[in-house]
């Protein structure tokens, strides 16, 4: 599968509480940080319900 960059650009400060999990399961644990991760469904789903919490590239 494809592999994709996600970079956390926002705080979830202020945020609910999924959010702030889905955020949390991506894999960031601090702001400004980027992961790697193959791009399944699973992983589309839940950068699309933070889209305004992330920045997304491909590799």
């Amino acid at each position: 599968m494809a592999k994709i960059k996600v970079t956390q650009i926002k705080s979830t400060i202020d945020r609910s509480e999924n959010q702030k999990r889905t955020v949390r399961a991506l894999g960031f644990t601090k702001l400004n940080q980027s992961i790697e991760v193959e791009a399944t469904p699973q992983i589309i789903g839940m950068v699309n319900k933070v889209s305004h919490l992330v920045k997304v590239e491909n590799c």
